[in-house]
């Protein structure tokens, strides 16, 4: 499901809605077992009500869902994004219908950010540069994902999925340069410059908590997760191994 047309590969049913519509969904549900439930931005924003969609989703016979959380629930829970995300989880866990919760770190996926700069000028602008997360590959996020939808063993399960080492963003500049072949610069970003840019898709609220764990990250916030390895059975894939596969987006 998408809020535009999209390509699927063959086998595939593709239904077009808006998790901000939730009178638009039953087309998306009808039939469906499992919903994995990924909120956009603007679910995050004030005024939003992405309880909701567990509701329609229970009432059109959904008896699973796999509910794409966030690490600061845990990390930073007086955050006000938090607190409505931590809200979401209860009203999930209380609502009678199977479920897991993931709680990823940062996404490797965020470098794309810096594509246009660094297809154009050959520069990554970030802030704090020297200031590393163990981010991780949003394909990890998908297979993990894809465990809790299909088996039941996971169902209650709530994961912790970071990457396999902490990485700054100039370290994920150098990753991406290596992937090119060609050399790409670092230019730090002040706080209030990095704000800016990130406002123009996220409500500030949550750019502003994501600024202040990339700055600051706690001791919960550097630790590496056992969890990708637990669900998976394999190490959870470095961010080099990312810029790999994405490397297109850079050129």
């Amino acid at each position: 499901m998408s809020r535009h047309a999209a390509a699927v590969p063959d086998g595939v049913r593709h239904v077009v809605a808006d998790l901000a519509e939730p009178d638009g969904l039953e087309p998306a549900l009808a039939g469906a077992k499992a919903l994995f439930l990924l909120l956009s931005g603007d679910l995050h924003a004030a005024g939003a009500n992405p309880a909701d969609i567990i509701g329609r989703a229970e009432a059109a016979g959904v008896r699973r869902v796999v509910l794409l959380s966030s690490q600061g629930v845990a990390t930073r829970p007086f955050g006000s994004t938090r607190i409505a995300m931590r809200a979401l989880e209860d009203q999930l866990r209380e609502s009678g219908l199977e479920w897991a919760i993931l709680r990823p770190g940062g996404f490797a996926s965020n470098a794309l950010w810096w594509a246009e700069s660094i297809r154009t000028q050959g520069v990554v602008f970030a802030p704090f540069g020297d200031v590393g997360v163990p981010v991780v590959d949003p394909a990890d996020i998908a297979e993990v994902a894809a465990a809790c939808l299909l088996d039941e063993r996971h169902t209650g399960g709530v994961y912790e999925l970071t990457g396999p080492e902490v990485i700054t963003p100039r370290r994920q500049a150098e990753a991406i340069a290596a992937a090119l072949g060609s050399p790409v610069r670092f230019h730090d970003l002040t706080r209030e410059e990095a704000l800016a840019a990130m406002t123009h898709s996220m409500p500030a609220e949550l750019a502003g908590d994501t600024l202040d764990i990339l700055g600051s990250p706690n001791p919960a916030e550097l630790r590496v997760s056992p969890d990708v390895q637990q669900v998976l059975g394999r190490a959870p894939r470095p961010f080099a191994d990312w810029a790999t596969r994405n490397i297109a987006a850079f050129h």
